[in-house]
């Protein structure tokens, strides 16, 4: 409940200090961008004698940025949610993709090289997973919210490069579970199941974009945290995205994605994708 109620505080800081600063609004404007799309693969088979069966996978993504300058302060607000679905011949669809991020940051200019920033950011899946290794059927692991990830930061981020922005800090990560609270359990309390963490350690940063040739262009982000009573372990988000434009709707699309949290599993995680995309930028 501590982390929570400091979770609300951070969160109505960032629109408080925003908002004191009047005398620039006049002066600024919102920045949004929005970009939606689908990517799919699919193969259909008729009277086809060397064998094979029918299949489509799908996934939706959305990509929504807010940003907004005063003389001192920026608000960058970053939302990413992709949830996918996949079918082979007569059996069920299947949860691919199941993400949501949303991350705010707001930082203060005072002319050093790093400026001061406060950030949020919540991380959780739009809806159940499942775990299809022992039952083909799935077995459910996870819901919206279950778990669910709210991390807070201060510290000092470095942004004087037009691609890239990096930052460090000082990090309150709370892990809300209501069903599955093995991820939110504490292993030395045998005798009581949580289903809140709160933690406390370090937190960096980064996103890169670069534009590797005229119609491919590379995202990634990487993030780190560690709890200060374990230094010695991390957690490990390493999302990249590289797509090629055909034209202005139409474009490939590879995704890899390296996890490691330990409260997860023991194992580092890694996903990949490669799909044929449509896109449409609305902002």
């Amino acid at each position: 409940m501590k982390g929570f109620i400091l979770c609300l505080i951070l969160i109505s800081l960032t629109e408080v200090m925003a908002q004191e600063t009047k005398k620039d609004t006049l002066n600024s404007k919102w920045i949004p961008s929005l970009t939606t799309g689908i990517n799919i693969s699919q193969i259909a088979f008729s009277n086809w004698a060397k064998g094979g069966d029918n299949s489509i996978s799908w996934t939706i993504l959305t990509n929504f940025t807010l940003t907004k300058h005063w003389s001192s302060w920026t608000l960058r607000s970053n939302l990413k949610a992709v949830y996918g679905r996949s079918k082979i011949g007569s059996n069920t669809y299947k949860t691919t993709n199941n993400d949501f991020y949303w991350e705010k940051v707001l930082s203060y200019n005072v002319g050093w090289s790093v400026d001061p920033y406060l950030s949020n950011t919540i991380r959780t899946q739009i809806s159940k997973g499942y775990d299809y290794k022992i039952n083909p059927n799935g077995i459910q692991i996870s819901d919206f919210w279950d778990p669910g990830y709210v991390t807070q930061s201060i510290g000092f981020t470095y942004d004087r490069l037009k691609n890239f922005k990096t930052r460090l800090g000082i990090a309150f990560q709370e892990t809300f579970t209501k069903k599955f609270k093995q991820y939110s359990d504490n292993p030395n309390t045998a005798d009581e199941i949580e289903s809140f963490k709160f933690e406390t350690g370090v937190e960096s940063a980064s996103d890169l974009q670069l534009k590797l040739d005229t119609n491919l262009i590379w995202d990634s982000k990487f993030r780190l945290f560690t709890r200060f009573e374990r230094l010695n372990v991390w957690d490990v988000l390493w999302d990249n995205t590289i797509t090629a434009k055909i034209n202005s709707w139409l474009n490939v699309n590879f995704t890899y994605t390296v996890l490691y949290e330990k409260s997860q599993s023991t194992r580092t995680q890694i996903k990949e994708a490669l799909q044929l995309g449509f896109t449409y930028t609305i902002l």
